[in-house]
């Protein structure tokens, strides 16, 4: 009998080819998630799920699909999927470590340029007809010679950094848990908040990130400062920035990524703050950080080839977490991780 495979989102034909090559598929075809009832209704007799950034997979998830034997992530960031769930069930989950990594970092500096350059009222200034030729209206900050701070020295970290090096920025890097590469000056959160002119976060949500960017923090912000959030929409307290751009201690907020999208988090807020979205010094994209045609068939088609490991009883080359054999401290072969 062949595997049978899930795609809760829809993928490009080539990664649909690959998949049917290897087992029966059954693939979202519409642009929008279905309901968690449905996915887990059709995951219910899969072998193997490539799963995406609306989808939650834990304790009880697994439980109701028997014959899972790996959760292919085409993403990077895996804090909607219970690791140590899927690991007791001896299911695979496996991520995109690093085809995100070039266009998110692209998004993030276009973000800084165009909130800083003012580019949204520009271009609704132009279309509202009254633009009438050159006047003294829209001064806004550059990067040129600006203190620009990264939060977060991981692989989108780094990649911000070399190019943010070209603008003749000054460039501050925070990460207690990661060097800052050379060209980069490492300071802790509260000293980069305090002296940068534009600050871009790029870190992961975990446990200790959730509002690491609250009240508090924004008190030590210059009022002109520019935050810029790529990272998890939870690392920020929308509505803690929706005061600060009020008052006066925030110049700007630009964000590709919402709070409304950390599923795992039962208390996460069920919409963007109105405010935030009235705001005229606020800048924001649909979750586009790898919305690169080719980079997205690149990511589902790495996925597939994790499906295809796993299925044929090989450890998945972008797995994050152990199989059985390696709980229990056994030597790795070819084997599945859940029989």
């Amino acid at each position: 009998m062949r595997p049978r495979i899930l795609v809760t989102h829809w993928i490009h034909d080539e990664v649909l080819a690959a998949l049917r090559a290897i087992g029966d598929v059954d693939a979202n075809a519409a642009r929008e998630p279905w309901p968690l009832e449905e996915v887990l209704r059709r995951a219910a007799q899969a072998d193997a799920m490539l799963a995406f950034m609306t989808d939650v997979v834990g304790a009880d998830f697994l439980a109701a699909c028997p014959q899972l034997k790996i959760v292919a992530c085409a993403l990077k960031g895996f804090d909607n999927f219970d690791l140590a769930a899927c690991e007791r069930a001896g299911v695979w989950v496996s991520i995109v470590p690093d085809l995100l990594t070039a266009p998110t970092a692209e998004l993030a500096v276009g973000l800084s340029i165009a909130l800083g350059r003012m580019i949204r009222e520009g271009d609704g200034y132009v279309r509202s007809g009254a633009f009438d030729g050159w006047r003294p209206v829209f001064y806004g900050a550059g990067l040129d010679g600006a203190t620009a701070a990264i939060v977060g020295m991981g692989e989108v970290g780094r990649a911000i950094g070399r190019r943010l090096s070209g603008f003749g920025c000054e460039l501050v890097g925070v990460d207690p848990d990661s060097a800052a590469p050379p060209g980069i000056r490492p300071a802790s959160l509260h000293e980069a908040l305090a002296v940068s002119d534009v600050i871009i976060l790029a870190i992961p949500l975990t446990e200790h990130t959730r509002h690491m960017i609250d009240a508090r923090a924004l008190r030590t912000t210059k009022r002109t400062a520019l935050l810029v959030n790529v990272g998890r929409g939870s690392v920020v307290d929308e509505s803690a920035v929706a005061d600060a751009l009020e008052s006066g201690h925030l110049g700007g907020y630009a964000a590709d990524v919402f709070e409304l999208e950390d599923w795992a988090l039962p208390n996460r807020p069920r919409v963007i703050d109105a405010r935030l979205l009235a705001h005229p010094r606020t800048l924001f994209t649909p979750h586009l950080g790898s919305a690169v045609d080719r980079v997205r068939l690149a990511i589902a088609m790495r996925a597939a080839g994790n499906i295809a490991d796993a299925l044929a009883g090989r450890r998945p080359r972008d797995a994050i977490n152990r199989s059985r054999a390696e709980r229990e401290g056994r030597q790795l072969a070819t084997i599945s991780p859940r029989t």
